[in-house]
């Protein structure tokens, strides 16, 4: 039997560190800890890919918690199949349970459908956060950098387009986006 692990951040601000460190201290070696940092809600993930290639019959794969595996319940499901047809258990640290039994297959179940509500909810509260947001007056995304009334002074005073593109240091389909 060989110790596996696996770990994954949503972006890549965040540290890996604390997970990597208890695989480690669970006996994993460095060299066969994989990893990403990319949302759970994806199934496609280099690290995971690679891990999925490694596994062998016998061998087991520990994860510190349930949602670093995934965030979607069908494919949290599906994984759990895909190693338990290669004969690859899978161990949740921090939850205590493993899909060694029939048992820990159900929890984990429930627990992926938890994860994927979960998810849904910090989507609806960001939403949330953003109208919110913006009905007070939050503006969201980078500040313009272009000054739309010299562009509009500009054409007014005869300048071409592409001209106006050449002075101000701006793509021309710029100018024409704001002469619309």
């Amino acid at each position: 039997m060989r110790l596996f692990g696996y770990a994954r951040v949503s972006t890549s601000q965040q540290s890996l560190d604390i997970q990597i460190q208890a695989l480690k201290s669970e006996g994993v070696e460095k060299k066969r800890i994989f990893s990403d940092k990319v949302s759970g809600a994806q199934i496609e993930r280099p690290g995971l890919d690679l891990l999925r290639v490694k596994v062998e019959e016998g061998d087991v794969i520990l994860v510190k918690k349930l949602d670093r595996l995934g965030r979607d319940t069908a494919d949290m499901i599906n994984l759990i199949n895909e190693f338990q047809n290669l004969g690859v258990a899978v161990r949740f640290l921090d939850d205590g349970i493993s899909t060694e039994g029939n048992m820990g297959k159900m929890v984990i179940t429930i627990l992926s459908a938890v994860a994927e509500a979960e998810r849904a909810r910090i989507m609806e509260r960001t939403a949330e956060g953003r109208i919110e947001a913006k009905a007070n007056g939050v503006k969201f995304g980078r500040k313009r950098t272009v000054d739309r009334e010299e562009v509009n002074r500009l054409y007014k005073d005869g300048v071409g387009a592409s001209e106006i593109a050449r002075r101000l240091g701006i793509g021309r389909s710029t100018v024409y986006k704001i002469l619309e």
